[in-house]
């Protein structure tokens, strides 16, 4: 999961933000040493905390569905887990990083949850919305100017990005649709029976019988 927002993220910012611009995206840590060797201007994003928001935790299975609609797999109540990445913006003048900063905060400040077109994989698998937000209060335990000291360089303007992404605990094959129902009638002494075959008109009903609900939640 964690390698699918990275390029989910790469391609939202080079895409969207960095187009023309010759800027390279990086996430690596923004330590002295990397910072010496950098030799083009850059947009680092160092994913510096991993942590469970128990908040958003929920009861019931997800559908996993094709490209028809049709339910493929269940997956079990995912848990989530928050990403924060330390976003900043290396160049050889203050005021350029600034307008590289200024631009970053402005184009991702429009965005509520990580756009559907950008997820791949397990994300795109399972559906659901990735929640995400820039330059937040940072909560307990995430104070960015202690993040600075661990890395061992000197303090940088920065964008504080946390990105909300879901992990499947199990996926279950789903059972292949009914597309035919046989329903065979008799008398009590069994001597007359007739069957009758009832097609099925929407194949994307469960196995259950019963059709998904909204978002593939039961």
């Amino acid at each position: 999961m964690i390698h699918e927002i990275d390029e989910a993220l790469r391609g939202l910012v080079a895409t969207e933000e960095l187009t023309g611009t010759g800027v390279e995206v990086s996430f690596d840590a923004p330590t002295r040493d990397w910072a010496t060797r950098r030799n083009a201007p850059t947009v680092n994003l160092f994913l510096y905390d991993i942590r469970e928001d128990r908040s958003r935790y929920f009861q019931g299975r997800v559908a996993e569905r094709d490209a028809t609609g049709q339910t493929v797999a269940w997956h079990d109540s995912p848990h989530f887990f928050a990403l924060s990445y330390l976003v900043t913006a290396w160049t050889n003048r203050p005021t350029d990083e600034h307008r590289l900063l200024a631009t970053l905060l402005a184009g991702l400040i429009r965005y509520d949850e990580l756009p559907a077109e950008r997820m791949t994989g397990s994300l795109a698998a399972l559906g659901l919305s990735v929640p995400m937000s820039v330059a937040a209060p940072p909560g307990e335990g995430r104070a960015l100017a202690d993040v600075w000291t661990a890395l061992g360089g000197e303090l940088k303007p920065s964008l504080d990005l946390v990105v909300t992404a879901p992990v499947s605990t199990r996926r279950s094959p789903a059972a292949p649709p009914v597309r035919e129902r046989t329903v065979q009638v008799g008398d009590l002494t069994g001597a007359r029976v007739s069957r009758r075959t009832h097609t099925v008109t929407d194949p994307r009903r469960d196995g259950d019988g019963r059709s998904p609900g909204p978002g593939g939640l039961r």
